[in-house]
């Protein structure tokens, strides 16, 4: 036994070293990405006709009381659904080009203010079982933003067609979903969250549905990262976990490689 164990000790020293090298290669790739994109966001400026606030990017506002938001025609929408009024015509423009290849495009959800985003999460946290308050935060947190920092709080993003991965795999889904890859870019609207093994991407898991108008969202990822910490994320349960799991870099900023390279004004990015 002694000498089958000397004769395996190279073999089980190879593997962890290369099993270290993976994940240091990981960890550099996702460095890489977010120094790459911190460099970028320091190119752009955010332009003063936005007035943004921190209580906009966090969602404490009204969106139906704000003018420059729309409610979606019953045409765009399975529910009553607002989006910004810019992100509403460029969407009916896609919808209209989609709808000449025979793709239909429907709006399941938009703008979700932090009242609306917490009735979500506290939903979800009364519901989820997990062995500890903490690992139930991050069970919810595979789909769901913990309140004040959804992209859906701007009225830039929406979620299209459907809210299962799988019924983009196949069939009618996989066209839509291929149109949505194949021209989307072309009209603003980028995948937030793709597949997680892409270029080290961190936070939420892959979400073929969701859709962010980036001419405006660029200025607001922007605005969250210099003016929102870890520390004003609470008011809800579970906030006081957002710091342990560092809610602005792993999650706020956990965004695909493409929205993280996006440059205003060029609606062809790739």
């Amino acid at each position: 036994m002694k000498y089958l164990s000397l004769l395996l000790l190279p073999l089980i020293l190879v593997a962890c070293g290369q099993k270290n090298s993976a994940q240091k290669s990981s960890k550099s790739t996702r460095d890489s990405v977010k120094q790459s994109y911190a460099a970028h966001s320091d190119s752009i400026t955010i332009p003063d006709s936005l007035h943004i606030t921190k209580k906009f990017v966090t969602g404490q506002f009204n969106f139906r009381k704000r003018n420059n938001f729309v409610k979606v025609a019953p045409q765009y929408a399975d529910k009553r659904i607002y989006l910004q009024k810019a992100t509403y015509r460029a969407f009916k423009k896609m919808a209209r080009s989609a709808k000449k290849d025979g793709i239909r495009l429907i709006i399941v959800s938009g703008t979700r203010n932090f009242t609306y985003q917490k009735r979500i999460w506290d939903r979800k946290w009364r519901t989820f079982k997990a062995p500890s308050a903490y690992e139930k935060a991050l069970k919810i947190l595979k789909f769901s933003s913990m309140p004040m920092t959804s992209r859906h709080h701007w009225g830039t993003d929406m979620d299209l067609n459907n809210l299962n991965n799988s019924y983009f795999a196949h069939g009618k889904g996989k066209r839509e979903y291929q149109w949505l890859k194949a021209h989307a870019n072309h009209f603003g609207f980028y995948q937030a969250y793709t597949k997680k093994s892409l270029h080290g991407r961190t936070g939420y898991e892959e979400e073929k549905w969701h859709w962010s108008y980036m001419p405006l969202a660029v200025y607001y990822l922007k605005y969250y990262n210099e003016h929102v910490t870890n520390a004003d994320i609470t008011g809800f349960k579970g906030s006081r976990f957002a710091t342990k799991i560092n809610m602005v870099k792993n999650y706020v900023d956990g965004v695909s490689r493409k929205i993280k390279q996006y440059t205003p004004g060029n609606e062809k990015n790739k």
